[in-house]
């Protein structure tokens, strides 16, 4: 059976099917007359001059609220940006880049791209793009995407300064089809034990996952972990793809329906890459849409486990509609449910805020902390075909649930990311060190095994984070949280001052002496400098090790200090976990 080409972006599923010639709806018609005599009227005899475009824009976007959350509109100039990251290249010169200090300093050159062809090395610093001059303080994102992006094939002279070199070193570069990969991370977790990460589902990922997994049973994978957290999407065909993979058989992956009932159901077509071997799957609350028809179809037929928390709960399918001015709407067409009868969208009646803070909420409630925590009625269970209880209605529920780990979150740390401290000292650091640092550690399980940060070193960091604004305390504006005190204390406040005679300054002063004591007490909790050294010193060894070696062994740092993944390592070898959830491994 042939793949039905289906789309997603984001958080939005996108299916190509035919409209239908009419409209279910009797008043549709109707409405439909009353919109352009309106703006006939509006053309022909408004008092002032209008434009449109605006006016029609805002009028879709407000009408669209109406109808769910992910029906949406894209206006004309927006739409490119808006699909680039799933066509899986652009044309350009091949750098990742970052912005420091007003000067733009390449953070890694893409293997085989234009850059890497002429010369151009990570830790340069650009100062010129044709005849223009390239820092200062005009200098943003978008200026260096549309100075150095452009048609494939045509040139662009750089101008970089590398090191400690004064006088500007001097390239011309044929500007090429860039690559953007949605696997840059996989490598072997212990000797039997694969781990890919799929960023989002995107044109080149069956690609990318296959060639992935080829390179890992080379190296002698017989176990696989696919980390979906923070998968937002992307194309739906590319979902039962990857499924296909590790589905044997002809078995139902998904299927849509709608009130309409011109559904469709999706079944796997050819022999996977990975049928055989032990399967887990990460998710977290940011994994939506395709991600959750992936994690769904492994959990319905019994072929891995999932590990993690609650997943999104995206479950619409969105057609794109392009409009007479290269606008684009898309608009909800469908529900898509796993192979058990799961709908996993969640619910939106409460309307958009409500369903847009829901993550929020999920905290709020401590879903996040304990699956105690996590509620699903009766009426949504579901059972697999080995008798495994599942649930719908709200995000794929992970057969394991591991906590968030709260011990992360820093204000210090965000302090410190948000005024660009860590690349600005990694930059200087590598300018100096680059060199010796690799002749030290020639690859990257070298430096993970070896490279340290030191006290003396991450006092250093300090100093310099100081130096570029950081507070060693934690702000406090008094004003506004005077402000915020009447303004989260009002009613009570209006209760017991009902008149000026009535004001009692003990008791006022009381009640503002408290709050703010619990107030500073909660901002040093969040400041969290008991801890916030050690995931420093671990952001500070994964910069320093994306300007050696690259992102994608770079971020096997974090997966140091991760508690999923590895307690989802450990889980690979406890056959009992596996035979409790009644997981058939293909073997």
């Amino acid at each position: 059976m042939k793949y039905r080409i289906v789309v997603a972006i984001g958080f939005l599923l996108f299916i190509g099917t035919t409209l239908l010639a009419q409209s279910p709806n009797k008043h549709y018609q109707q409405n439909k007359t009353k919109m352009d005599q309106l703006l006939n009227a509006i053309n022909a005899m408004y008092v002032d001059s209008v434009d449109f475009d605006p006016l029609v824009d805002k009028s879709i976007n407000e009408m669209l609220k109406e109808l769910d959350p992910h029906t949406a509109y894209i206006p004309s100039k927006d739409v490119a940006a808006m699909t680039e990251p799933l066509q899986g290249s652009f044309d350009g010169i091949g750098v990742t880049f970052q912005i420091i200090k007003d000067t733009i300093n390449v953070m890694e050159v893409i293997i085989d791209g234009p850059s890497e062809k002429v010369g151009l090395m990570a830790g340069d610093k650009i100062v010129r793009v044709d005849d223009t001059v390239a820092f200062g303080k005009d200098i943003s994102n978008d200026w260096v995407r549309k100075h150095l992006r452009g048609k494939k094939g045509s040139k662009v002279k750089v101008s970089v300064v590398r090191g400690r070199k004064k006088e500007p070193i001097d390239f011309v570069i044929t500007r090429g089809a860039i690559p953007m990969y949605s696997i840059n991370v996989s490598f072997m977790a212990d000797s039997t034990t694969g781990y890919i990460k799929l960023e989002r589902f995107a044109a080149t990922s069956t690609v990318e996952l296959k060639k992935a997994i080829r390179a890992l049973q080379e190296q002698g994978m017989q176990n696989l972990i696919l980390d979906l957290r923070g998968n937002g999407g992307g194309y739906l065909n590319v979902a039962f793809e990857i499924c296909d993979q590790f589905i044997s058989g002809k078995r139902m992956i998904v299927y849509t329906d709608n009130f309409r009932k011109t559904g469709e159901k999706y079944y796997s077509s050819e022999d996977g890459l990975f049928e055989k071997g032990k399967l887990i799957v990460l998710v977290d609350e940011n994994s939506a849409s395709a991600s959750e028809i992936t994690s769904g179809c492994v959990q319905d037929w019994d072929r891995g486990l999932i590990v993690g928390r609650r997943t999104f709960g995206k479950g619409l399918v969105q057609k794109p509609l392009r409009l007479i001015d290269q606008s684009e709407v898309r608009l909800t067409i469908s529900h898509y449910y796993t192979p058990t009868g799961r709908c996993i969208q969640k619910p939106y009646d409460d309307g958009l805020d409500a369903y847009f803070k829901d993550l929020q909420t999920r905290a709020n409630n401590g879903e996040y902390y304990t699956a105690e925590n996590i509620k699903f009625p009766d009426s949504l269970k579901y059972k697999t075909p080995n008798g495994r209880v599942v649930y719908g209605g709200g995000g794929i529920m992970p057969d394991i649930f591991i906590p968030l780990d709260t011990t992360k979150y820093s204000t210090l740390f965000n302090e410190i990311v948000r005024k660009g401290v860590f690349g600005n000292f990694v930059v200087d650091y590598l300018e100096t060190d680059r060199e010796k640092l690799l002749q030290k550690y020639p690859k990257f399980e070298d430096f993970q095994k070896n490279y340290t940060i030191s006290d003396d070193f991450y006092g250093k960091f300090m100093d310099f984070a100081k130096e570029e604004g950081v507070s060693d305390k934690a702000s406090f504006v008094f004003s506004d949280y005077a402000t915020a005190f009447i303004r989260e204390n009002k009613a009570k406040l209006d209760s017991l001052y009902k008149n000026v005679e009535d004001f009692n300054k003990q008791t006022f002063d009381t009640m503002f002496g408290n709050y703010l004591t619990k107030t500073y007490a909660d901002m040093q909790h969040l400041r969290n400098e008991e801890h916030a050294a050690e995931f420093i010193k671990e952001y500070l060894r994964f910069e320093i090790a994306r300007g050696l070696y690259g992102y994608g062994d770079a971020y096997r740092v974090f997966l140091e200090s991760d508690d999923t993944f590895q307690q989802a390592v450990e889980i690979m070898h406890n056959k009992k976990i596996f035979r409790k959830y009644k997981v058939d491994s293909g073997k």
